[in-house]
């Protein structure tokens, strides 16, 4: 084992040093070596890079860098990201420098029942399958690396956001996957990796297609043709929100939404799965085409042990919420062959965190899940578990003034539990819910509690909270009782919302 060091291109009076102990991590391209204190990575790219290739990871670690992270908000990107800090060079081969990931992104324990998994990298993958929840299953990940379903709510958030910045600078991904991120839904993050292969549009073309599961229709359809035919697609920002969408699917129901059954007659395993995923790709549960929908392809006749999420009665993509059904539908029926309606990733971001305010705790302590969407239903019941809600549903729905007197549905409401919290983006439509929230737009204003039989609003910091309907200021401090109809004024700032209250599962 020895310790090597070697020089940076960029500026060559620094240098990195690794340990050499002859048997390095193998990536795909790149062979991957420890610092001595284990606060970085070099790795060296097995193939020699060209000029172009070059020139990229320059542009990277200094350029995109720089406008990245040196900024206000630069911190939570950061956290975001495996980004290269340094481009390096020994000999004939090129490496880059790379932070390495937090403890957070190694696995504690692994499997249950297998010491197999124990401190290897959280890879998207082991979150994105039922194969690895099912009880029945050797390879179940122990219940203290799965977190809850709320959990993949947030870590689809974190995504969705890289995806934003990324899209919002002028580069692509080209290869979004499970692979190239790494997610631990206990502390609900995730890390955006593989940076180094970054699409700069114009400039620096894609240098791979992508990976199995994740590559977009148009980009298999056409991967025969010469990369220079202007019929040829490649990875793109485009491409990205296809591989988005199939990601935030697969955490939340831990399935494929393309991989189902559908049957091209004898063809050989290759042309079968160009098509599939390809040409003749189908939404598992398209409304109106049922033909993909089973997953008998990938579980065989074990299918039934992987319920409910290859049971497409109990779990459909509904039970995430209206938010993001739409979204499902753009991305994976309008979107799927016609690339300009995908959903883009703000998009997504906003409809995860608007269905976080439609979320119940199952009333069954023991349930896998613990927590769930609410649909509208008169008698409220987890899709999990199937155990009946046991308390009364307050809702309050948002409208906004358009004019005097004239208040128009946000399409947005708040489910309330015990010790719900109220927010300034609830209170005013101005404040957008994303990383740029100061820690003052953070502050709680309000609590929701359940009180000797009645729900209550307990105010904090509204200074202008209103009973509308009984014509009651309600100052901080002081309670107001959600009564079925009644409408209350948050706030009477710019942005002003009204709620009206309506109280179901009684």
């Amino acid at each position: 084992m020895a310790t090597k060091t070697v020089t940076s291109i960029i500026n060559t009076s620094k240098t990195y040093q690794y340990v050499d102990n002859g048997n390095p991590m193998r990536g795909g391209m790149k062979d991957v070596y420890f610092s001595p204190n284990k606060d970085y990575v070099v790795a060296f790219y097995r193939d020699k890079q060209n000029y172009n290739s070059i020139e990229r990871l320059k542009k990277i670690v200094t350029t995109y860098y720089q406008s990245f992270f040196e900024r206000e908000g630069g911190d939570y990107y950061k956290k975001l990201y495996s980004w290269p800090t340094d481009v390096i060079s020994e000999k004939d081969l090129i490496g880059i420098v790379v932070p390495t990931y937090s403890k957070d992104f190694f696995f504690a324990k692994g499997y249950e029942n297998l010491d197999l998994l124990k401190g290897a990298e959280k890879e998207g993958k082991w979150y994105a399958s039922a194969k690895f929840r099912s009880k029945t299953s050797k390879l179940r990940l122990a219940k203290s690396e799965l977190g809850n379903w709320l959990s993949y709510f947030q870590v689809c958030v974190n995504i969705a956001r890289g995806v934003k910045r990324l899209h919002a600078a002028g580069l692509a991904h080209s290869d979004l996957s499970y692979k190239n991120v790494l997610i631990d839904p206990v502390s609900k993050t995730a890390a955006i990796i593989d940076i180094d292969g970054l699409v700069v549009p114009g400039l620096y073309p894609p240098e791979v297609i992508g990976t199995a599961d994740f590559i977009a229709p148009e980009v298999i359809a056409t991967k025969h043709l010469d990369a220079k035919d202007p019929n040829r697609n490649l990875p793109n920002r485009l491409t990205d929100l296809h591989a988005l969408a199939v990601l935030i699917y697969m955490y939340l129901f831990y399935r494929h939404p393309l991989r189902g059954g559908n049957y091209f007659g004898q063809i050989e395993t290759e042309e079968e799965e160009d098509l599939l995923m390809g040409s003749k790709a189908l939404f598992v549960e398209h409304p109106t085409d049922d033909s993909n929908r089973n997953f008998k392809r990938e579980y065989g006749d074990n299918v039934k042990n992987f319920h409910p999420w290859t049971d497409l009665k109990s779990t459909p993509y509904s039970i995430a919420g209206p938010y993001l059904k739409e979204l499902f539908d753009q991305a994976f029926i309008k979107g799927l062959q016609n690339p300009r309606e995908r959903p883009i990733a703000e998009s997504w971001e906003q409809a995860l965190i608007k269905t976080d305010d439609l979320k119940l705790k199952c009333s069954n302590a023991t349930c896998d899940q613990q927590w769930f969407i609410f649909d509208n239903s008169k008698v409220t019941k987890c899709p999990f578990c199937s155990t009946q809600y046991k308390q009364s549903i307050p809702i309050l729905d948002f409208f906004f003034q358009l004019e005097p007197n004239v208040w128009k549905p946000e399409n947005q409401r708040l489910v309330i539990c015990h010790n719900t919290t109220l927010h300034k983006w609830h209170v005013d439509r101005n404040i957008i819910r994303n990383e740029k929230l100061t820690n003052y737009d953070k502050k709680r204003l309000g609590y929701f509690a359940f009180h000797n039989g009645k729900w209550l609003l307990i105010n904090e910091n509204l200074t202008t909270l209103k009973d509308v309907s009984n014509d009651t200021e309600i100052p901080p401090g002081q309670s107001v009782e959600l009564i079925n109809g009644n409408k209350i004024l948050l706030a009477t700032d710019k942005g002003t919302r009204v709620a009206t209250i309506t109280i179901t599962n009684q």
